[in-house]
């Protein structure tokens, strides 16, 4: 049988929606997976290969001869009128799709894209493209060549063949994308990413985010569990930070698709919180924040974030994160409020003014516990500064004890060897030597080291971004950020603290110290060393005390002498696009913060773990 393609919609309108129905990759990966998901998948497998992005599920597949594909090809066939057609053929889910446009999502990515798909063995396949035939003919796949990667007897394959866009080097950080818009994965329905011999199994949301979480409110008794993720951390104020709400039901007046009035209850579910710290979240860049409020309707997003609507640009509002399930937004019987791409919904409609007022009043309360969490964690911080001061001052006080017994001891003893008839010059000496003998049991010197900072990161301010790359290596291979000098750090962990001159705090730790253990320093060079008198400063205190110091230089620039320029140095070129490495210097970056480790104590990451984590902050490609 000659299997014929025929796609139910002017081909006109594929040019004109398919590059530009999207906006990110990960919303089209949405769209894709969601239709997984409406065909009873268990497993979905988004794999990146080097000429196409493949997205593979185990649902039911689409029989030829059944209608399933001609129905597939009917490009905005609204798939939900009413209630009854409102699940999916197993019945145990509710459908996302509803429109019937998002199997143009892929698209946006391809000109060409391949469907492949089998049901209980019966094998089809098909080319979606931008520019059908003018007869809406669509060219068909051998069913010889419809061969599948990871399913059998039933499901579905979508080629992104030679895709306009990519995905993130990573692939932690392409999971983290596709939680935040798709966070339906339990182990009925897994996500998996695949690029080579890399596998990331995306099967869990809410314990990955939870447990980042200080604060957080729940409605609804589905959310409630989520409470006994969220770290214990003052346990006598735990209600004041964590609570667990009704689902909150609001009443509606609404006018259904066939314009009679009706009365109904929008009822949200889900929950708000905030994170314990944003500290590191800017190590790896994904493409959407970590702070957002998303909206979903039948499980499916339908905004991934409102804070912006709902907020008021409050620091605060940088550690809120919430889910809100709003299944009224995607009620059969009434009309469709969604937008076309699935990134928003209309406006004007009711039901999504009620749910901003609501969410603006949510987002009061969490910021409050927020508060409460931030006086909380300072007091504690206090606290234990003020314990460890009394420790170190009891201690002072016993070894001080030492030192006076024993100096007075050997003091003595010299005396009473060399006998009465001794100078003042003899006493003098004697009771020097005493003090010298008997200081290390004083304790000083350890106590001024664990104060003393480490690493010092020197660069001018237009050098920044290589500066912050080589700050978050450092973080990622666990140094502390109250060990590092960074003036210009995003984290103010890291900056010279208020209050304090900038050159009197670094000649601290260059000069004015009894410690022995001097700071390493990093530098980042390029043109603009040559005219900062800061950046000059700090490579001439550096030379004058003999420190250590690495070079992370930014190409045309050579650093001269006093810098030691004989050992080789990192090197970084810059052009119009931003900042870049060859492989070769991206793996040299690698081992000279793994050196600094070395040096200072730190565990450091293995080296593909560096790799990998740096080819998510800069680009690597061949000069």
């Amino acid at each position: 049988m000659t299997k014929e393609y025929e796609l139910k919609v002017d081909p006109r309108i594929l040019e004109l929606l398919g590059p530009n129905l999207y906006t990110n990759i990960y919303y089209v990966l949405a769209e894709l997976i969601a239709n997984a998901y409406d065909a009873d998948a268990n497993n979905v497998y988004i794999v990146s290969n080097k000429d196409d992005i493949r997205v593979e599920d185990d649902g039911h597949g689409m029989s030829y001869e059944n209608g399933d594909i001609e129905s597939y090809l009917n490009v905005a066939g609204v798939s939900r009128t009413n209630e009854g057609d409102s699940f999916t053929r197993s019945g145990r889910r509710l459908k996302m799709g509803r429109k019937g446009v998002g199997k143009l999502a892929a698209l946006s990515v391809s000109e060409d894209v391949d469907i492949l798909t089998v049901a209980d063995g019966e094998k089809s396949g098909f080319v979606l493209t931008r520019y059908p035939d003018p007869d809406s003919m669509l060219r068909a796949i051998d069913d010889s060549e419809v061969v599948f990667e990871y399913v059998e007897d039933h499901g579905s394959a979508i080629v992104m063949r030679n895709p306009q866009y990519r995905l993130h080097k990573t692939l932690s950080a392409i999971k983290r994308n596709i939680l935040k818009i798709f966070p339906l994965v339990d182990s009925d329905f897994r996500i998996h990413i695949i690029r080579g011999n890399e596998t990331e199994i995306v099967e869990d949301f809410d314990r990955n985010i939870i447990k980042e979480l200080g604060a957080l409110i729940t409605l609804g008794e589905a959310y409630a569990p989520l409470c006994d993720l969220v770290p214990n951390l003052y346990p006598g104020s735990r209600s004041d930070l964590v609570t667990a709400r009704d689902q909150v039901s609001i009443p509606l007046t609404l006018f259904d698709q066939k314009n009679v009035e009706h009365e109904y209850q929008m009822v949200i579910k889900g929950w708000i919180g905030t994170y314990q710290s944003t500290r590191g979240r800017k190590a790896e860049i994904t493409d959407f924040p970590d702070n957002f409020i998303s909206i979903f309707a039948n499980q499916k997003m339908g905004e991934f974030n409102i804070l912006p609507l709902v907020g008021q640009n409050k620091m605060g509002e940088a550690y809120v994160i919430g889910q809100f399930h709003i299944d009224l937004f995607e009620l059969s019987e009434l009309p469709d409020m969604a937008l076309s791409n699935r990134q928003g919904y209309k406006f004007d409609d009711p039901r999504y003014a009620s749910m901003l007022e609501q969410a603006r009043s949510l987002l009061n309360d969490i910021l409050k516990m927020r508060d409460k969490f931030t006086d909380l964690r300072k007091a504690k911080v206090k606290q234990r500064k003020v314990d460890d001061q009394q420790a170190q001052e009891q201690e002072l006080k016993r070894n001080v004890d030492v030192f006076r017994q024993k100096s007075s001891e050997g003091i003595a003893q010299s005396v009473l060897e060399l006998g009465n008839n001794l100078t003042r010059e003899a006493i003098e000496e004697i009771v020097s030597e005493a003090i010298n003998d008997n200081s290390p049991d004083i304790g000083l010197k350890s106590i001024i080291d664990s104060q003393k900072k480490k690493i010092l990161i020197s660069q001018t301010l237009t050098d920044k971004p290589l500066a912050d790359i080589i700050y978050q290596m450092l973080i990622f291979n666990g140094v502390p950020a109250e060990e590092i000098i960074y003036t210009n750090c995003d984290d103010e962990v890291s900056r010279v603290p208020e209050g304090y001159a900038v050159y009197e705090y670094l000649k601290t730790f260059f000069v004015d110290s009894y410690s022995t253990q001097k700071i390493l320093a990093l530098f980042v060079t390029s043109e603009n060393t040559k005219i900062s008198w800061g950046a000059i400063t700090e490579v001439g205190a550096a030379w004058i005390t003999q420190i250590d110091h690495k070079i992370f230089n930014i190409h045309p620039f050579s650093p001269g002498h006093p810098l030691d320029n004989h050992s080789a140095w990192q090197s970084t070129n810059r052009d119009s696009s931003g900042l870049w490495v060859t492989p070769l210097n991206a793996d040299i970056l690698c081992v000279k913060i793994e050196s600094v480790c070395d040096l200072l104590g730190y565990e450091k990451k293995a080296r593909p773990d560096n790799r990998a984590y740096l080819d998510g902050l800069v680009q690597v490609r061949e000069s």
